[in-house]
């Protein structure tokens, strides 16, 4: 099998692994009530958190950050892609989370499976943007916020410290699909009725 065809077999499968939408599966699986009919109606760790437990937000938070950095990891580990297959993979990880075929296309806001993908590409870059988003939610309270805020500086990080186009070219995407998922939440915090993160 040559190389672009394996790439291609790659990228398909990493979208379908990024499109399992864990939040999901986790509540089904424990009996609980659709996760998209509860709270904001988003499958990700936030609204499984406020709606189903601690214990099921956390798991649908490692979960979510497995299928963005495991896959990834597995490519760079097996496979001798270059820079611009390996942003492909990453953006198909992501989307398949955020688009999950699953799902008719919908899914969660990608922030967890970002993280994922983070911590194989540049776990620094990691560390920097976790720091801006502890400090955002602590004067804010608002996970979005905080969310929205790493999500926008990692793609300058990112190409501060690997100088590479193609991965700032994937973390630009990964930005601006963050925040256009966030849409809704941004409306509601310039309105006043987003709900804040209480420990």
């Amino acid at each position: 099998m040559d190389i672009n065809t394996t790439f291609i077999l790659v990228l398909i499968a990493c979208y379908l692994i990024g499109s399992i939408p864990c939040g999901l599966v986790i509540t089904r699986l424990a009996g609980q009530e659709d996760i998209r009919k509860k709270g904001s109606g988003n499958i990700g760790a936030t609204n499984v958190y406020r709606t189903a437990g601690k214990k099921f937000g956390v798991a649908t938070l490692l979960l979510d950050a497995l299928k963005g950095s495991g896959p990834l990891y597995l490519a760079m580990h097996y496979f001798a892609f270059s820079e611009n297959q390996y942003a492909a993979i990453i953006a198909a990880l992501f989307l398949g989370h955020c688009y999950s075929i699953y799902l008719g296309f919908k899914g969660g806001k990608g922030v967890a499976t970002a993280l994922g993908i983070y911590l194989v590409l540049a776990p620094l870059v990691v560390l920097e943007a976790l720091i801006m988003f502890i400090f955002i939610v602590w004067k804010t309270r608002y996970i979005s916020m905080g969310s929205i805020s790493a999500a926008c500086i990692v793609p300058f990080l990112l190409y501060y410290q690997l100088h590479s186009w193609p991965y700032f070219a994937a973390a630009a995407l990964i930005s601006v699909v963050v925040v256009i998922r966030h849409k809704e939440n941004i409306e509601r915090i310039v309105h006043g009725t987003e709900s804040k993160f209480k420990i």
